[in-house]
C-alpha cells in the first residue's frame, strides 16, 4: 500500500509540474501573441465628421530586456495595416533603463495617421527621465500633449485632443488640457493611469483612453485577475468602461512587466471606431 500511494504522490506531483510547466510555457508565449481588437465606441454629440473615425491606441511597450524591439516594430506594422485616422499613444514606452526610449520612439515614429500621432508619457517614463522621454518622442514627429490639448479637424468638424499627465507621480491638470477649448467643445483625452477619470469632472471630454493596468496580465478561470494595479479593483482593468463624468478605454497593452507572463489576457493594438450614440 505504502508503494502505491508513493506512486500515486509521484504520479499527481509529475502531472502538476508538468501542468504547471505547460501553463508557464503558454503564458510566455502569449505576451508575444499581438492581436488587433476593434471596438466601437458610442459617444452622444458625436460631431458629424468624426462619425466612423478610427483610432489605433497603442500603450504600454515597456520595451527593455524582456520586450523585444522587434515586438514593438510588429506592434507598428498591425496599427499601420488597420489605416486608422489617428494614432494615440498611452506612455509607459520604456521598463526602465533610459538607453531604451530612442530605440522604442524610433519604431514608434514609423506609425502614420493623416490626423497625427499623439502620445502622453507613463510612470515609468517620468521615472526614468521626462525630458529625455519627450525629447524622443518629438525627434520622431510624435506630439507629446502632456497637460494641454489641440483642435483636429476631419471632413468639415472638429474635436478637442488633450492629454494628461500620469496619475500616479505626475500631475495630471485637466483644467489645463482644456486651456484653449470653448464650453460647448466635444473632447477626448488620453492618459496612462485610468484612476484619474473615477474623479474627473469636465463634461467636455466624452472618452479617455488609458493604459497601465495591462489588464492584470493574468486572467485565471473562475478566479480572474489576481492583481489589477488600480484602486478600483478590476474595474479599470480593460476594454469600455463607464467612469463618473465620462467613457474610458483601457487597453491591455503592447508589452508586459516582469515577469513577462500572461494568461488569457493577450497584448493589444486598440482599432477604436468613434460612432454616433443618443443622438
Amino acid at each position: 500500500m505504502a508503494k502505491l500511494i508513493t506512486r500515486r504522490r509521484f504520479l499527481a506531483s509529475a502531472f502538476g509540474t508538468l501542468l504547471a510547466g505547460g501553463i508557464a510555457g503558454y503564458s510566455f508565449w502569449e505576451c508575444g501573441d499581438l492581436e488587433v481588437v476593434p471596438v466601437d465606441v458610442p459617444l452622444a454629440g458625436l460631431p458629424r465628421g468624426f462619425r466612423g473615425c478610427r483610432i489605433a491606441f497603442l500603450s504600454d511597450f515597456h520595451h527593455g530586456p524582456f520586450i523585444s524591439r522587434e515586438h514593438i516594430a510588429g506592434a507598428v506594422g498591425l496599427a499601420n495595416a488597420a489605416h486608422p485616422d489617428l494614432v494615440l499613444l498611452g506612455g509607459d514606452f520604456i521598463h526602465r533603463e533610459t538607453s531604451y526610449l530612442a530605440p522604442v520612439a524610433e519604431e514608434l515614429g514609423k506609425l502614420s495617421a493623416p490626423l497625427g500621432v499623439f502620445a502622453v508619457l507613463g510612470n515609468r517614463d517620468i521615472f526614468g527621465n521626462r525630458m529625455m522621454a519627450s525629447k524622443e518622442l518629438a525627434r520622431n514627429g510624435i506630439r507629446e500633449l502632456t497637460n494641454k490639448g489641440l483642435w483636429i479637424e476631419r471632413e468639415g468638424s472638429r474635436i478637442w485632443l488633450c492629454g494628461m499627465d500620469d496619475y500616479t507621480i505626475g500631475r495630471p491638470d485637466p483644467k489645463a488640457a482644456m486651456v484653449g477649448a470653448p464650453p460647448d467643445a466635444f473632447a477626448l483625452a488620453i492618459t496612462h493611469n485610468p484612476d484619474v477619470c473615477e474623479k474627473l469632472d469636465e463634461p467636455r471630454i466624452r472618452l479617455v483612453c488609458c493604459g497601465h493596468t495591462h489588464g492584470g496580465q493574468i486572467n485565471f478561470p473562475l478566479w480572474g485577475r489576481p492583481f489589477v494595479p488600480s484602486a478600483y479593483g478590476e474595474k479599470y482593468a480593460l476594454g469600455l468602461v463607464k467612469a463618473p463624468s465620462t467613457k474610458v478605454y483601457v487597453t491591455t497593452g503592447v508589452g508586459s512587466v516582469f515577469p513577462p507572463l500572461r494568461f488569457r489576457c493577450p497584448p493589444e493594438v486598440a482599432l477604436l471606431r468613434l460612432v454616433s450614440a443618443g443622438d
